[in-house]
């Protein structure tokens, strides 16, 4: 070892990813949705937003997907999106942004012999138009934002994430939630690819479609400032009477494109934009 290597210092990473905690969630959670969190999302949701964080994580529980709903897509919006705006909207939350102008006082001391606060000043202010400009977040209620992205293409965290920072900073928040899809379902796509009496389009859930590996390196890379993030990634067993579809529906495609789960191959359809 050279002397100018043993005089590098120790490199030790960061990581912002909390201890699992399975108390803070309903009963069987985790049978249905991967769950990390981030910079203590999961403890803050569950100890300043309690009734909040129950109500959201509850209803989850009763969220349910149909095999017909992965394959059929849905343009703007999928039965899936829609799915949870049903469950959600009735409960009070809401689609929120938020925006701000930044006023800038400039004070400048006109007398330097005098001192304190009655020393004469002069005040001229500034102001910044839209300082904060926050896209959308689908469902907001007091102090918790929630989104979900399930097929849209992966720069859609990014906003998010700007989003979710924004509400932060701005003290709108205690923390953010989001919602996509767990690496897990791939091979849950692959039996209704080779399955569906219908072709899924290529373009469909590949690697450049939000999907939780999109998502985590993202709010690990710091994207989300100092925002507190829950991520939730759906896994297979939200299927909807799932092996019942496969007993009615026999296998007519080959595997030969099928999706990998360590590298999910095709990229995004440029239509697809599924929330």
């Amino acid at each position: 070892m050279s002397k100018q290597t043993a005089d590098l210092p120790k490199v030790i990473t960061i990581n912002s990813l909390d201890k699992e905690d399975r108390s803070l969630f309903p009963e069987n959670f985790f049978d249905y949705y991967e769950v990390l969190s981030y910079r203590n999302a999961a403890q803050i949701l569950a100890s300043s937003c309690q009734e909040d964080f129950k109500e959201l994580t509850e209803t989850l529980m009763n969220f349910s997907i149909l095999p017909e709903d992965i394959i059929s897509g849905g343009g703007n919006k999928s039965n899936i999106a829609k799915g949870v705006e049903g469950l959600f909207h009735p409960l009070g939350w809401r689609e929120t942004r938020v925006t701000a102008d930044l006023l800038i006082n400039r004070i400048t001391y006109i007398d330097p012999s005098k001192r304190g606060d009655k020393a004469p000043k002069q005040i001229e202010q500034y102001k910044i138009d839209s300082f904060v400009d926050g896209h959308k977040i689908d469902f907001v209620k007091n102090r918790i934002a929630f989104d979900m992205e399930w097929n849209s293409k992966d720069q859609t965290f990014d906003r998010d994430l700007y989003a979710l920072r924004s509400f932060y900073d701005c003290n709108i928040i205690s923390a953010g939630v989001l919602l996509t899809r767990s690496a897990e379902l791939v091979p849950a796509f692959n039996e209704l690819k080779q399955r569906s009496p219908t072709p899924m389009s290529q373009g469909k859930y590949g690697a450049s479609t939000t999907w939780m590996g999109k998502l985590t390196y993202r709010i690990e890379a710091g994207r989300g400032g100092g925002c507190p993030i829950l991520a939730l990634g759906i896994k297979p067993s939200l299927i909807k009477d799932f092996e019942e579809w496969k007993n009615k529906h026999s296998v007519k495609r080959d595997a030969t494109d099928d999706l990998s789960a360590s590298e999910i191959s095709s990229d995004a359809d440029d239509s697809d934009d599924d929330n």
